[in-house]
């Protein structure tokens, strides 16, 4: 039997039974829509995970210190003078920063007010990753660090190409509504208790396009000030000992060389601890993937969604097929006693339950097609689908419509020819 009588028979079947078939497909659109949704939500995490691992540094190593743990006394905790030790013992290292930070500072600034400023203390190799930033001005330098210098370089947070519906519960930062229409360089800012010249301003890039794989939630603002100005001045009440700090950022600028940096950092932050291992070291890949197994566990719901969809029409696919087979069985058993093979009856109903899985797939790609290009440019984790997206789609229906109508197919193709013409 040729494709197109095949094709054109599918078609007049499916017309005479329009309810049915369009019962059928729609289920199935729905699940290759779902399906859709699924690869364009993976494409773009890995997008994302991609552009992350790239600025952050292909040999990346985060030092914090471990929460929960019970001091033996031994050790004063993760201080700047074990980021200036691993600076000395490895001075071969790309990067090695580290940063404390203080949540709740004080800032005056002409009219402007506001007690919720993120005050960092980082040192110039801040600047080393995580660069997304335009510049106005300029960083801290290591003679603002060594004199320990009153200057702060501040953030302006990035605005949205296109505001999601949920940003309105996302009041633009004080500081960034400010110095947006104030410049602020050259000038002095009050920070805690003394004042401190803005030598600096950088700007983020916008929220719906910023690659980072963790934005840094600023508060009301984010000041950078030297690290060794941090601990004269601006050390939380909470912090015992200025010299303690949040993390130290490490780039061994190649990602083959972490694992051994990682365990060599180790050892030397052992020993200076007394043996106290009250600090966490980890390689960044591991943290993002941490993160990015939450986010797979989201898409794989998703997933399940469209594939519970998908096997319910495959289902629908199957019972319309049997219906179809009994309904025309002494027309089987004509074309049996005119020479017709069981291949072709086979080949006959099941080019009938493809051309549904295509109507169902054709649909259910447009589905998911309008649903991207609405939800994409609000929803970061997406990512527009490609032919190749699609293209699985379609296969996907094709392959469901093929698979389902096999088993009645080949029932059909067994009746016995004579049976079948006397069948009522």
């Amino acid at each position: 039997m040729r494709i197109s009588e095949l094709g054109r028979s599918a078609l007049l079947e499916i017309r005479a039974h329009k309810t049915r078939s369009a019962m059928t497909s729609l289920s199935l659109a729905i699940g290759i829509a779902a399906m859709l949704f699924t690869f364009s939500q993976t494409a773009g995490m890995m997008k994302r995970y991609e552009d992350a691992l790239r600025l952050a540094g292909p040999g990346r190593i985060v030092i914090s210190q471990r929460h929960n743990y019970k001091s033996k006394g031994l050790s004063p905790g993760l201080t700047y003078g074990d980021a200036l030790a691993i600076r000395r013992q490895y001075p071969e290292l790309f990067m090695v920063s580290p940063q404390n930070a203080s949540w709740s500072t004080r800032m005056r600034f002409d009219s402007f007010k506001s007690d919720g400023i993120r005050a960092l203390g980082v040192t110039p190799e801040w600047a080393k990753r995580d660069w997304v930033y335009t510049q106005r001005g300029r960083l801290l330098n290591e003679r603002d660090l060594a004199d320990a210098a009153r200057v702060t370089v501040l953030i302006e947070a990035g605005s949205w190409i296109k505001k999601p519906y949920w940003a309105k519960y996302w009041p633009e930062q004080a500081l960034t509504k400010y110095i947006s229409r104030r410049d602020p360089l050259g000038k002095q800012v009050l920070l805690g208790e003394h004042l401190y010249t803005v030598v600096g301003v950088l700007k983020e890039p916008y929220k719906d396009r910023d690659p980072r794989w963790f934005r840094q939630w600023g508060g009301q603002g984010i000041a950078l000030v030297p690290a060794t100005t941090f601990q004269r001045f601006l050390v939380p009440p909470y912090q015992k000992n200025p010299e303690v700090i949040e993390n130290i950022n490490v780039d061994t600028g190649d990602a083959e060389t972490a694992s051994a940096y990682l365990r060599r950092i180790k050892v030397l932050l052992l020993a200076r601890h007394r043996g106290e291992e009250d600090f966490e070291v980890k390689d960044y890949r591991e943290i993002m993937q941490s993160a990015l197994k939450q986010m797979r566990e989201f898409v794989v719901s998703i997933m399940i969604i469209g594939i519970v969809a998908i096997l319910a029409s495959g289902i629908g696919i199957m019972n319309v097929t049997l219906a179809t087979i009994f309904s025309r069985v002494r027309e089987i058993g004509i074309r049996r006693a005119l020479g017709a093979t069981r291949a072709d009856i086979v080949w006959q109903f099941v080019s009938e339950a493809m051309m549904l899985g295509v109507i169902g797939g054709v649909g259910g790609t447009g589905l998911g097609i309008l649903g991207i290009w609405y939800l994409a440019p609000k929803e970061d984790r997406m990512l527009e689908i490609s032919a190749l997206h699609v293209g699985g789609a379609l296969l996907i229906a094709l392959g469901t419509g093929f698979l389902f109508a096999l088993y009645p197919a080949w029932k059909a193709s067994r009746f016995d020819p004579v049976e079948a013409l006397h069948y009522e």
